[in-house]
Formats: structure tokens, sequence, C-alpha cells
């Protein structure tokens, strides 16, 4: 028969393999699309969607967490991440109209919504559940 400590250890291991950040990621990575498809050097919606974007770079990395990455290793694949949606985000663009719909270009703000309620779900249960008292 498993004690507590034992059973709370398995949970932990548990939790630790499912990764860190991946619903952020996600969130990032559509963030990043729709700045991409949206982008505009004199709008101010695109200035407020990059400050937006930094800040999903680094802030995710601060969220309660049990066993953390590296911050140089960690920043650098969301940096790698954010600049491949971008450029997908701008082809994408040049895609709208030629070959695909142009009612498409609600796409990835429809994804992006779409996984950011995910995610705060996700964060907020985190947050909320349920834990033995130490």
């Amino acid at each position: 028969m498993k004690t507590l400590a034992q059973i709370s250890s398995v949970q932990m291991e548990a939790t630790n393999e499912k990764g860190f950040a991946i619903d952020t990621t996600f969130v990032l990575f559509f963030l990043a699309v729709e700045l991409g498809r949206s982008f505009s050097f004199h709008a101010l919606d695109s200035v407020l969607t990059a400050i937006t974007l930094l800040a999903l770079l680094v802030l995710p990395y601060f969220l309660p967490s049990d066993e953390k990455p590296g911050f140089a290793n960690w920043l650098l694949g969301r940096t790698l991440i954010a600049v491949f949606a971008v450029s997908l985000g701008v082809m994408f663009r040049q895609t709208l109209g030629v070959v695909l719909p142009e009612t498409f270009r609600f796409l990835p703000m429809t994804l992006l919504i779409g996984t950011a309620m995910i995610s705060c779900y996700i964060q907020f249960y985190g947050f909320l559940k349920f834990r033995l008292a130490k």
C-alpha cells in the first residue's frame, strides 16, 4: 500500500514529463501568426500586438512550476517559434484572395482566441486545484 508521500511524488513525476508551458506556446504561435498577417508599420494595433508578443515570450517562464528548464535555452526556443510563426503569417497574408478565400483572414485570430481560452483554463486549474496539505 502506497503512502501519501509516494503518491504525490508519482504525481509530480507525471506532471513534469508533460513539458513546461506548452499551452502558452500555442498562444504564442497563433499570436505571432496574427501579427505576421496583420502587420503594418503605421498602425497602433501592430505595436500593441508586438508588445504583447514580447511579453508572451518571456513571462510564462515565471509561472509557478515544479521544475524549470534553463532560461536562455527556453527563450531561444520560444523566439524561434515566434519568428517562424510571424513568417508563416506573412505567407498566409500573401495567399489570401489568391489561393485561400478572403474570409480565411479571420482564421488566425479565431484560433488565437480558442487557444487563449484553453490556456487560461489550464492555468487557473493549476492555481486552484486541490492539493494535499503538507
